[in-house]
């Protein structure tokens, strides 16, 4: 596999995998954050935030043209006693209080949605079961808005799952009281069809902690935005993701750290499988460690194994420090096909070749499944794994 550590080393392309680790860019969006979408242009895919995005395929998103008249999302919550559900109007502070829109499709979701659900766990609660939330699509363009507040110290788990098909344009807050703890599991299992565009803002308290796993399967284009800021000093963030895209599909995250109180932490880790012809994955990861953020802690890593030929990864890690006085700060960026070493290894031990396949591929995978810490969930996830390898390997 090849590897940047810490410093960017160029373009490298070899055969159908094409991996970019490319010299450090502004984290800075070409706009400045806006609620109004008219703050924004159209894209075109020229834009250093938009060139790896098949806007063509975004289905009016990015443009002002997908009107949320026909579209239907609904959302259920299955939460413990003490937790409080609620649908609220744009006018409520806490909507938007986590981040502002970074991009023309966040604005437009922001100015678009109706009512906003908000679920809240009181101060110093600790749950003992996780919070669910379904995200169900049967068709059509909507927008949407979901807020998770927790109060201070307090501590849960919550659980995102979207299906079925929809043109999805969505912002979610993750507003994280001082000395809280949030998990947040967010699971993207879209029918073939499905657009889902959404820009994810954790606002972490003071001395607060927030663990984020994304997981996405399905869709026919999916782009997933995690943006992190934090509140005050002592904050940590855990930022993990595992991918598997298949043929046709257009799966892509885009990170963004911003490193704006001392002595805060942050670690990401995204792993991504690929097979078949134009699955493509794009992967950024930019952190920005200001001038005041002295005592920082951060890393950044993504791995990719990809499984056919016909599959196109672009890997980009960026930091950007304004300040000398830190504690460490380093990305990695990897892509590559099957350990033959690995392989030959389980092999010569009597494991039939594709039987080794799919251990390699669990194996690369358990790492991130095992942060999710909720059985059902980690079943249900290796079980698509395991259907999706059966196509291939």
């Amino acid at each position: 596999m090849a590897e940047a550590q810490n410093i960017p080393v160029g373009s490298t392309t070899a055969g159908s995998i094409a991996v970019a680790a490319e010299s450090t860019v502004a984290t800075r969006m070409s706009a400045p954050p806006s609620f109004d979408v008219a703050d924004f242009s159209v894209p075109h895919g020229r834009e250093e935030e938009w060139r790896f995005t098949p806007l063509e395929r975004l289905r009016g998103l990015h443009d002002g043209t997908a009107a949320a008249t026909d579209g239907s999302v609904t959302f259920s919550v299955s939460a413990p006693d003490g937790v409080l559900v609620e649908t609220v109007g744009r006018d409520d502070e806490r909507v938007g209080k986590a981040g502002v829109p970074a991009d023309r499709v966040a604005a437009q979701a922001f100015s678009s949605f109706e009512k906003a659900s908000v679920v809240s766990v009181p101060k110093e609660s600790v749950l003992s079961e996780p919070v669910r939330i379904a995200v169900h699509g049967e068709g059509g363009v909507s927008y949407s808005h979901l807020v998770i507040e927790l109060g201070a110290f307090a501590e849960a788990v919550v659980v995102i799952d979207h299906t079925g098909d929809a043109v999805l344009g969505s912002n979610v807050d993750y507003l994280i009281g001082d000395g809280a703890k949030l998990t947040v599991v967010s699971v993207q299992d879209w029918d073939d069809t499905a657009v889902h565009v959404a820009q994810h803002n954790a606002l972490i308290g003071r001395d607060a902690s927030f663990k984020s796993i994304v997981v996405t399967f399905g869709g026919d284009v999916v782009r997933l935005h995690p943006r992190v800021e934090y509140a005050g000093p002592g904050g940590e963030a855990e930022l993990f993701g595992l991918y598997f895209t298949e043929s046709g599909q257009h799966q892509e995250h885009r990170l963004f750290v911003d490193h704006n109180a001392p002595n805060c932490k942050s670690n990401a880790v995204y792993k991504g499988a690929l097979q078949g012809q134009d699955a493509h994955a794009v992967w950024i990861g930019d952190v920005l460690i200001r001038a005041s953020a002295e005592g920082t802690d951060t890393y950044e890593m993504n791995r990719n194994l990809v499984l056919t030929d016909g599959a196109r990864v672009d890997s980009v890690p960026n930091l950007e420090i304004e300040t000398g006085e830190i504690a460490g700060a380093g990305h990695a960026s990897a892509t590559g096909r099957f350990d033959d070493e690995q392989l030959f290894y389980l092999m010569a031990r009597g494991i039939p070749e594709t039987e080794a396949r799919r251990l390699v591929v669990r194996g690369f995978f358990a790492e991130l499944i095992q942060q999710i810490g909720l059985p059902d969930v980690e079943e249900r996830l290796l079980g698509k794994i395991e259907t999706e390898l059966e196509a291939t390997v």
